[in-house]
């Protein structure tokens, strides 16, 4: 069984790649959402809230776990696959959600120790990347990208609360205006440059992507995140048989949540493409647990009036 954890509903546009890449596979989500959104809490908190559904994941029978939440593979991905699952899960893996766009973008490798050797012949191209607060303060794209592939020049753009308006089904007029902003924040620092491929860093962000492109220059690609995870996943049950389903399990898909299941399964539709029900499962929080998200209720500022 394969594990898919997401902060919240956005990894449902990973999920709903994977189960069209792979029908013959049995999968079970988990989406954090009392502790939702990750992308305003510090690094530490979204550690070990990763770590914590990970671990959930593993102990309900799960051999690899993919993080479907960008935040997440940012932020943790590396320490929990470095330090976290050789001292506690040494037989398990974990994959995570960013990383096949970067191989796909430089052209080389995840594990590859150096610059693509394709690089230097590579015509030189501006990549633009949307993403959360943190995923952006962790240049974690930047950092890999400019590492790996030279030819690329990578301009960066925080998105405070999107994902979170995205989540709430906040109107298209208040997305449209905040979006806008966030664009024409990054034309700027262009400078003028043209921009061919843009990634949105976010699997909430796949949903306003026809937004996105009103206000982005017209022959602008968009790079899909949620196809090549589901292609790099493929490509790596070939590599790594014993993570593909068992025999004796059934193939389907299992919701899960934290939070509410009742009014998650109702707005979770639109990231899946279809009604889905979640059942609610829960644990006792660890020692110096973050304190669970609260309801925002009424929103009254736009996307826009609340960039900041």
């Amino acid at each position: 069984m394969i594990g898919v954890f997401d902060s919240g509903i956005g990894g449902l546009t990973v999920l709903r790649a994977l189960v069209a890449r792979l029908p013959e596979e049995r999968f079970l989500y988990f989406g954090d959402h009392a502790y939702a959104p990750y992308g305003k809490r510090p690094a530490d908190e979204i550690y070990m809230l990763t770590r914590r559904g990970v671990d959930r994941l593993f102990r309900a029978g799960c051999g690899l776990v993919v993080l479907a939440c960008n935040t997440a593979s940012a932020v943790a991905l590396r320490r929990l696959q470095q330090e976290w699952l050789p001292a506690h899960w040494p037989d398990r893996n974990i994959l995570g959600v960013f990383v096949p766009a970067i191989e796909s973008l430089s052209g080389t490798n995840w594990t590859a120790p150096g610059v693509s050797r394709y690089s230097a012949d590579r015509p030189a191209r501006t990549v633009a990347v949307f993403a959360t607060r943190t995923t952006i303060d962790s240049d974690a794209f930047g950092r890999e990208l400019r590492r790996r592939a030279r030819h690329l020049h990578v301009l960066q753009q925080a998105c405070p609360r999107l994902a979170q308006a995205i989540e709430e089904g906040w109107d298209e007029s208040d997305l449209d205006r905040g979006i806008a902003r966030y664009v024409g924040s990054l034309m700027s620092k262009a400078g003028g440059k043209r921009v061919d491929l843009v990634l949105l860093g976010c699997t909430h962000f796949p949903l306003v992507q026809p937004i996105f492109a009103r206000h982005l220059p017209h022959d602008v690609r968009f790079v899909d995140q949620a196809e090549l995870c589901a292609q790099g996943l493929a490509d790596y049950l070939v590599r790594h048989k014993r993570f593909a389903r068992a025999t004796e399990e059934a193939p389907g898909v299992h919701l899960t949540t934290s939070g509410d299941p009742e009014g998650i399964s109702g707005n979770a539709a639109r990231f899946y493409g279809e009604p889905v029900t979640f059942t609610h499962i829960s644990a006792p929080p660890p020692g110096n647990a973050p304190s669970p998200a609260r309801s925002s209720g009424t929103e009254e500022a736009s996307a826009a009036e609340r960039s900041e």
